[in-house]
């Protein structure tokens, strides 16, 4: 595909320019769902005019419906949408940054989306989208599905549909919860996850963070050592990746404890436990839910993160080496192939 790329670039280069054009106002309206003319010409930069004609065109060949609140992509846009993915990917040269990290890391599968999450609210939904279709495609009936909190993730909630009910599965929080806003919790998520594809879901009401001997105490309540059965049985787990410094600050840990971690090389945190550079850990924390050794033994482990900042941090929990799929954006995969380079010299 590179190959006709490049041919196409040569005979026919404004050809590639108008596929681009085309293809970010049909991608930015399908994000957006509804979206005004006004609106959506300042996010393109363009003028209004200019865009007045390509939507004209683009609703005139079925793929865009405009209305007087605003326009919204059409069933055959979304269509052509994902027919031209791997087209466009190819274009930017994504796939080759897919494939550069896929095959250092060794993973199943890598999907990156344009831009920076950290600066663009569209890219970060972006994410969301391309890690809710992962997660519907390696779905089995029964599946018991553990997830993380974190905005990323709950990008992934808000963007997750399936054509049919998931009666059969279950989703669950990965461990307990985090002191941050509802909306960002595991447990919020795994139920909206659970409402928008018609699957079941199960709750986890502890805190995240535990002493030994309070830890000890729930772990003999009934109730709660069959939650987390439930949890520790997840053949799938979707999680966010986050700075170890920023997280550990967050969770209000003991300045101690910061300063043991910092020295220690802390990099990166995910699933409550933290990381170095080289995928080590290096510091856990008493948290009800996934132990490493569940997440180890799990068949499906997605990791979904972004923002050129968080560049070496995904890297470092991909060196960790017990994920399948990574999900990310443009500038933190830039970043993580600038590192590759960096081993290789």
């Amino acid at each position: 595909m590179r190959q006709i790329v490049e041919l196409q670039q040569q005979l026919v280069p404004d050809l590639l320019d108008v596929m681009k054009k085309r293809y970010s106002i049909l991608h930015r309206v399908m994000l957006s769902d509804l979206i005004g003319r006004r609106t959506l010409a300042s996010a393109l930069s363009m003028t209004e005019r200019m865009l007045r004609a390509e939507t004209d065109f683009l609703k005139s060949q079925g793929l865009l419906e405009i209305h007087s609140a605003g326009m919204r992509i059409s069933d055959s846009g979304k269509l052509l949408l994902e027919q031209l993915e791997p087209f466009y990917k190819t274009m930017f040269g994504l796939s080759e940054l897919e494939e550069t990290i896929r095959t250092h890391y060794g993973l199943s599968q890598v999907v990156i989306v344009a831009g920076d999450s950290e600066v663009s609210a569209q890219t970060k939904r972006e994410l969301g989208r391309a890690c809710s279709q992962i997660l519907v495609k390696v779905m089995r009936p029964n599946d018991v599905v553990a997830v993380t909190g974190g905005t990323t993730i709950a990008q992934v909630s808000n963007q997750l549909a399936s054509s049919s009910e998931l009666k059969t599965n279950w989703f669950v929080p990965a461990r307990g919860g985090l002191g941050e806003s509802l909306d960002y919790q595991a447990n919020t998520i795994a139920s909206m996850m659970a409402k928008r594809t018609g699957a079941q879901y199960r709750l986890l009401h502890v805190p995240d963070h535990l002493g030994e001997e309070a830890f000890a105490s729930i772990m003999n309540e009934p109730n709660i050592r069959e939650i987390v059965d439930v949890i520790r049985s997840a053949r799938i787990v979707v999680h966010g990746i986050g700075d170890a410094m920023v997280m550990a600050r967050r969770r209000r840990l003991d300045r101690a404890i910061i300063d043991a971690m910092e020295a220690e090389g802390a990099l990166a945190e995910s699933f409550g436990f933290y990381f170095d550079r080289k995928g080590a850990v290096v510091h856990k924390m008493q948290t009800v839910g996934l132990r490493l050794e569940d997440i180890v033994k799990t068949e499906v482990v997605i990791g979904v993160a972004g923002g050129k900042s968080k560049g070496e941090a995904i890297a470092a929990i991909m060196r960790f080496g017990h994920n399948d799929v990574l999900v990310t954006d443009e500038a933190a995969a830039l970043e993580m192939v600038a590192l590759i380079e960096q081993e290789k010299n």
